[in-house]
This record gives structure tokens, sequence and C-alpha cells, in this order.
């Protein structure tokens, strides 16, 4: 029989060695080592060559198949899977696909073997270890990352480019939020935020970029003015979230990797699942993706307790909104970014011409104009005025207005005892400064 020259040369190797262990040079044991088997597999040898001569050095499974290999329908099949339907995923993505789509039980290592062995998947070089300088936190909520990326993320759309905003945990690597939206805009921002606060709760602190919807940066390069909030700072502000600046892309490692991640995945997944409008892509976002992604990628946290607050009743149209100063301008209107807000009479006044007023837009796209506690209406997005039921004395109930805020009658009645004792010339006031109240349903 003929044997390959490899299989000649193994057994060679094998005879030289055994016979210097038969010589006494060294123990079987360290002739096992030197031949980098086992010792039960070294007696093995040595039966089969007392047995039939040097040929019985050749490992009998040349040329035999193995009783283990993959059938070559199922190589097929993957390969067909690959060029038809999966073209561009990467073998990590495209082996987790299979697996839960179409039943493949080879081992990542096997299918990558089969791409790379058909020329569909280039080789590369193995990366070196990953090494973290800055720990994850322990908590979920304790930190999040926001960041918006400018790709082109539907494929089956040449020439559009649209911006995913995305929040992860920085504990937990959850895909808590990702959205199409034509740019990385304030009311983008906001509206990320209000579905991450509606769905888990207020967070401890934010880590972002110095986008300009972010922060000020007097000087280029530079640190940025905390003292000058923008409208997305405003909004962290009021809800008591710290905002940590990030000043290189190394910095916000967690978030650039999340977006690289996405870029290699998510278009391929968009193009499989036939999105070609933002409105189509974010409807598989969020019910088929995000599940996918965080199955995957996320991880359990160092501490159990999650940090995320809960907002209870708060209306968080009194929180996000853009807001601005705009004069009123004679016949009583506000124009706003081409917007016309026709001011209605308001009780009181003959005319509001040349009053300073804030006007806020909110995430529905609706304006409210205030001038401190005095509310002056709510309009539409187009700026027709919202017709509501609401009186006058209740319209601080309208959109981003506060409540007013009810009195104790007990108080009134402490307050006139107090009134009346001033006139008599004593003061009928405790030493710790606070009026007793009389029992309830007691009156003056």
């Amino acid at each position: 029989m003929l044997y390959p020259p490899s299989a000649v040369e193994r057994a060679m190797q094998v005879k030289e060695v055994m016979l210097r262990a038969m010589n006494k040079e060294y123990s079987w044991l360290r002739a096992a080592e030197i031949l980098g088997i086992t010792p039960r597999g070294l007696r093995r040898i040595r039966q089969r060559m007392e047995q039939f001569g040097y040929e019985g050095l050749v490992d009998m499974r040349r040329g035999r198949p193995s009783p283990r290999r993959t059938p070559v329908e199922e190589i097929e099949r993957i390969l067909e899977l690959y060029r038809e339907k999966y073209r561009g995923f990467n073998v990590r993505h495209f082996h987790q696909t299979v697996r839960r789509e179409h039943g493949v039980k080879l081992s990542y290592s096997c299918v990558k073997q089969i791409l790379q062995g058909a020329g569909l998947v280039k080789k590369r070089r193995a990366r070196g270890r990953h090494r973290r300088k800055r720990p994850r936190k322990a908590s979920f909520g304790e930190m999040l990352h926001l960041d918006g990326s400018l790709h082109a993320w539907l494929s089956l759309v040449p020439g559009e480019k649209q911006t995913l905003i995305q929040v992860i945990d920085d504990a937990t690597s959850r895909l808590l939020y990702a959205q199409l939206w034509p740019g990385e805009t304030c009311r983008a921002v906001m509206t990320a935020l209000r579905d991450v606060i509606q769905a888990h709760g207020i967070p401890q602190s934010l880590y972002t970029d110095r986008a300009g919807w972010a922060f000020e940066t007097p000087k280029a390069g530079g640190k940025v003015d905390k003292a000058h909030l923008t409208q997305v700072g405003g909004a962290l502000a009021r809800l008591g979230i710290e905002h940590i600046p990030s000043y290189s892309p190394q910095g916000r490692g967690r978030s650039e990797r999340m977006n690289r991640t996405l870029q290699d995945r998510l278009v391929n997944e968009l193009r499989v699942a036939g999105a070609t409008t933002p409105d189509e892509a974010n409807v598989y976002l969020l019910e088929c993706y995000l599940p996918t992604h965080n199955e995957e990628f996320a991880r359990e946290p160092a501490e159990s307790t999650s940090l995320f607050v809960q907002c209870g009743d708060l209306d968080l149209d009194e929180v996000l909104y853009e807001e601005v100063v705009r004069k009123v301008a004679k016949d009583n209107p506000i124009s706003i970014e081409g917007t016309r807000l026709q001011i209605a009479k308001q009780a009181g006044r003959r005319t509001c011409t040349g009053l300073a007023v804030q006007v806020r837009r909110h995430l529905d796209g609706s304006y409210t104009i205030r001038r401190g506690a005095v509310f002056f209406g709510v309009y539409e997005a187009d700026g027709r005025p919202r017709e509501t039921t609401l009186r006058t004395s209740s319209a601080h109930k309208a959109p981003g207005a506060a409540q007013r805020a009810r009195v104790d009658s007990r108080v009134v009645a402490a307050l006139g005892t107090y009134r009346d004792s001033r006139r008599g010339g004593q003061a009928r006031v405790p030493a710790s400064g606070r009026l007793r109240l009389p029992p309830a349903g007691t009156t003056r």
C-alpha cells in the first residue's frame, strides 16, 4: 500500500522515538510526551508494531473519511444561504442567524471554515486581546451612553443616509433605544430620553460627545461650558441627570463599538427584511432587532439593584421641551422658525405687543406660550390654536404648565387669627415660628 509522504514521515519519527525508548535512553512516558500523545496511545502503537511490524506505525485512518464529517448536503445548504440571502454578513452574525432561523447545528468554527474554503469570506489576522481601561459601572441605570451615527442604513435605497440614535446601558451593554432619524437633533435626542425614561426610569448620568445639542464649547477642542446649558442640558438638569462630556472617541468606546456593530449587522438585517423607509426600519428595530440583539450581547450587572428612578406621575412635557424667548409683534403674533402663532385677547390686557414671552416646542410638535406664570395658549405644529375646554382659571393644566397648589382652609383661619392678634398689639405666634393650625373640621 502506498502512503502519503506526511504519513511516512510521521511513522519514521515514531519509529525513532520508540527505538530509543526500547534502548533505555528515556522512559516510555518521556517518549509519549515527545510524540505529543498519551501513554495509552503509545502502548497501542507499540502493540501494532509488534503485530504488523513497522507498517503498524502508520496511522490507519489515512485515506478514510471521518465518521463525524459534515454531510455534503448541509455544506451546500449553508453556502446557498450565504450566497442567496445573507451575503455581506460577517461569520459570527451569519452563524447566529442560520442557527436561529434555519436550524443549522454546526459550530461557529465549522461554518467559518466552510465559508472561507469557498472563498465567500476572507481570512483575517486574529486581533489582539481587548483590554478595558475603565471598568463598567456596577448597576443597571448608573450611566447611559447616547450617540448618533450617520450611515446608509437602508441599503435598498442607495444614495440616502439616515442618523441612528442609540442609547446603551454601561453596566449591561443593553441596547435600550435605537431609531432612525433625519438628523441628530434636539427633538431626536429628547424623544430617545423620553422613551427610555418611560420604559425604565430616570438614570443617574448620561455620557455623550460634545455635539452642539449636548454642550456649549467656547473654544474648539476645549472644555465645555457647564454654566450655559443647551436645550438638552437644561432638560437633563431638570431631571437631575448628571451630564458627562467625552473628549475623545476612545473615551466613549462602548458607544463607538456599538455603532460599528450596528453598521455591520443592522444594515444586512434591514436588507433581508426588505425595509425601504425609516418608518419600516424603526418598526423592525423595535419589534425584532432589539430583543435579539440584547439576548445576544447583554450581560448581567455586577450589582443586581437597578439605579433607575421611576418618574411616577411626572409629566415629561413639563421637562422635555425646547424653549426660546420671543417678543410679541404688532397685532400680537409670534414667529418661530417660519411658523406664526397668533396670541388671542388676554383678560386684563389691552394688547400683548412688545412683551417678551417664552415659547416652548414640545416633542409632539405643539407649542405653548407663557410669560412667567401667565399662560397664553396652546398651538398645533402648523400654528393653529388648539381647541381646549379649559377655562382661564384652569388653563395651567395645559401641556407644559404648572398645577396650581391647593391651600388648606385651616391655614387661612390661622393667618386671620395672626392678623387679628397683631392689630391688638400682641402677636400670638409660637416660638418655633410656625402657625398652630386648628383641628380639622373647625372654622374660625
